[in-house]
């Protein structure tokens, strides 16, 4: 079947900046657009789907209403998952619990002995994914952190302790999140950021949805800063990968754009 691009196959033939500050290379880009169809093909292949008991939790998530946008879908489930598994990680912490789903996500992954600290201000659903987690067998996992995930944090030895983060909280904070993440993480490790992307808002500058302008300069941030190397992947609502560098900093003009040209 043909690949169906939304702006055709375009090769760029000046260097041109983006209304929200990127300089777009002169290369040729091609992409599938995500519609329903394909988006309810990549749901039918998820192996997240196979459980009862996430999709018994799902289910009750999703009866709570609107609020329930912010569980994480079944293929972001997957693919955290997936990379607390080829990390080896085996200490982790979340900030943002809801009902749970991403904690089962990561918590499973996570070797015997491994521990996840999930932290969250909501009572009323973090209540949901303790009931979970004890029928999932995972309550020897996860620990609870219930109370500002900032005073969580700063509470903590100022020491490479995590191998894996996963942001999940108050959009206004994650800048100040990164920031008392990163010396926590050790070399190697890896933070992961949900609701990058803002349903496409962050590409609209200026944005008068204060989140959405914070989430904007992280990326920002997160793409020239050299204590990590990452990439913003159109999966869900947008996931930032930032990979903490092992030898200090990247070298200088190094950054996650120019490095997938040379």
């Amino acid at each position: 079947m043909p690949v169906e691009r939304s702006f055709g196959e375009l090769s760029l033939g000046l260097l041109k900046r983006a209304s929200y500050g990127f300089l777009l290379e002169p290369v040729s880009l091609r992409f599938v657009p995500l519609n329903q169809t394909i988006y309810g093909y990549l749901q039918d292949l998820c192996q997240a789907r196979s459980d009862p008991i996430v999709e018994e939790l799902r289910a009750e998530t999703l009866a709570l209403g609107p609020v329930s946008n912010m569980a994480i879908p079944r293929e972001e489930a997957s693919l955290l998952s997936l990379l607390v598994s080829l990390m080896g990680a085996k200490l982790a912490i979340e900030l943002g619990t809801f009902t749970g789903l991403s904690a089962i996500a990561i918590a499973r992954s996570l070797p015997p002995g491994g521990k996840l600290f999930s932290c969250d201000i909501e009572p009323r659903w973090t209540q949901i994914a303790v009931r979970y987690w004890e029928r999932l067998g995972l309550s020897e996992r996860i620990e609870l952190k219930l109370g500002p995930a900032l005073e969580t944090l700063r509470a903590l030895p100022r020491a490479p302790l995590f191998d894996f983060a996963f942001v999940d909280a108050d959009k206004e904070n994650y800048e100040l999140y990164y920031e008392e993440l990163l010396p926590r993480l050790r070399p190697g490790g890896l933070i992961a950021f949900d609701n990058m992307l803002r349903e496409g808002k962050v590409a609209e500058s200026p944005s008068s949805d204060p989140a959405t302008a914070v989430i904007h300069e992280l990326n920002r941030k997160l793409a020239q800063d050299r204590r990590v190397e990452g990439v913003l992947l159109p999966v869900a609502d947008g996931i930032y990968l930032a990979r903490k560098v092992s030898t200090g900093l990247l070298p200088e003009g190094v950054s996650c754009f120019t490095r997938a040209w040379v």
